[in-house]
């Protein structure tokens, strides 16, 4: 239990619209009050102001006072956390998403439960510096390199639950099956370590709880059935035109019509990426109520292709958004990138509002977590806070365009998560070593 904190916050996203000087209290991880002010109350210096209004509605000390725009937590809906370890290498050479991930499958191999820790324990500090708060961790990495089990089968799981618990995020732990390097070829190099060798050791060793299918070229579809009933249930999904073409050579038809057949789709179920669907993709998906996390800084680095978020999203789908390989740690980003991949795809403006965006990097529940993304009372107590008067946000209104098409991670000042605060802008620093001496250990010295 946790004794009450109150912030008076100068501007909130508030029941879907931007409010001036906003009281809330947090108590035991949750909004116990939310109270806008009255701007006919503005009489007399900031400080005497907030006291007068405090002790008005019965409080017994001055509030914080925060200053800029202040949102509701951001939610980080597909991470694997050793991929920031890639970010400035892949992209030294051309190449292809095939030769991204033997960079990739070179990280993976180096990774020890300690390695693995102060890696993710960094990555984790850096979201919740760019205003995550939750992460969904789409997780693989669970034997040693040469596939055999570790003395303690979840070392490299409690290695990312300790680095989340310490780096201040609410992570859901995705513990993701991987049996097959592709339609029924066995796992080759390093991806021995992430196969439990059959669905039924994959769920002994998993137990209840949140779970994930890599892909269905990953999980032969005879074992599929193991997954029905679980939520929530997140699966890698039409991310390479070449996974539909494997797939329909397989079992005849898509990815997502296979999800559906074996009725894996609906409201506990996300999919990742869905860049390449039909139309009858989109229409199952949406008929189903199916979650799609949509990862628009990662698909444009891979040159993966621009996904149909607007359509499923008219469709039916709860839409997030996620890091993914953490080619760029930055919700605004990923926010924007929706909108400004659709005008490149289309030609034309105006795809999402504003509102409309903030809905959908705030949507906690895509990674199971209810009570999140919204200051309201009986919420997770989670705030973050932007800079309105940085050279970025400057002038553009302070409102929730300001977030959407100004800000950028670089203009969070203030993050609270569960009624702790976690992060201000004086941890940067210390920050940005831990990552060099988490990276630096995996890679050599040049």
């Amino acid at each position: 239990m946790t004794g009450p904190s109150t912030y008076l916050l100068e501007r909130a996203w508030v029941d879907g619209a931007v409010r001036d000087d906003v009281l809330v209290t947090l108590e035991d991880g949750a909004f116990t009050s939310v109270t806008p002010m009255s701007r006919n109350s503005r009489l007399g210096d900031e400080a005497s102001r907030q006291e007068r209004e405090f002790h008005r509605l019965g409080g017994e000390t001055v509030p914080t006072h925060v200053p800029g725009l202040t949102l509701p937590g951001l939610a980080n809906c597909h991470s694997h956390a050793f991929h920031r370890a890639l970010r400035g290498r892949t992209q030294r050479e051309r190449g292809t998403f095939w030769t991204w991930r033997e960079q990739m499958y070179a990280v993976a191999g180096r990774l020890d439960p300690d390695r693995y820790f102060a890696l993710a324990r960094a990555t984790y500090r850096e979201m919740v510096a760019a205003g995550y708060t939750s992460v969904g961790e789409f997780h693989y990495l669970h034997h040693r390199p040469d596939g055999t089990p570790y003395d303690d089968p979840a070392a490299m799981d409690a290695a990312l639950r300790l680095a989340a618990e310490e780096a201040g995020i609410r992570m859901v732990l995705l513990d993701a099956c991987y049996l097959s390097s592709g339609f029924g070829a066995p796992p080759t190099g390093v991806q021995v370590r992430y196969s439990d060798g059959s669905a039924a050791r994959w769920a002994e060793r998993a137990g209840p709880g949140p779970a994930a299918i890599h892909s269905v070229r990953a999980v032969p579809r005879d074992d599929l059935h193991v997954f029905r009933g679980r939520a929530p249930l997140h699966v890698h999904l039409s991310e390479q035109r070449a996974e539909n073409e494997q797939c329909l050579a397989a079992y005849g038809v898509t990815p997502t019509r296979l999800l559906h057949e074996e009725g894996l789709l609906g409201p506990g179920t996300t999919v990742v990426h869905a860049t390449h669907l039909t139309d009858d993709d989109i229409g199952l998906l949406g008929s189903s109520r199916s979650n799609v996390c949509i990862t628009p800084t990662t698909e444009r680095d891979l040159a993966d292709g621009i996904g149909p978020a607007r359509r499923l999203y008219d469709a039916g789908c709860r839409l997030g958004i996620g890091s993914d390989s953490h080619a760029v740690i930055d919700p605004f980003e990923e926010l924007r990138g929706l909108e400004m991949d659709e005008r490149l795809a289309t030609q034309e403006r105006g795809h999402w509002t504003a509102a409309e965006l903030l809905d959908i990097g705030t949507a906690h529940d895509v990674i199971g977590i209810d009570r999140g993304g919204e200051i309201r009372v009986g919420r997770l107590a989670d705030l973050v806070t932007i800079d309105t008067r940085s050279p970025r946000t400057a002038g553009t209104g302070s409102d929730e365009h300001t977030a959407v098409y100004a800000a950028t991670a670089a203009d969070v000042t203030h993050v609270v998560v569960g009624g702790t605060v976690v992060y201000t802008a004086a941890d940067d620093d210390t920050i940005g070593r831990e990552l060099d001496d988490a990276i630096g250990a995996l890679w050599p010295r040049r």
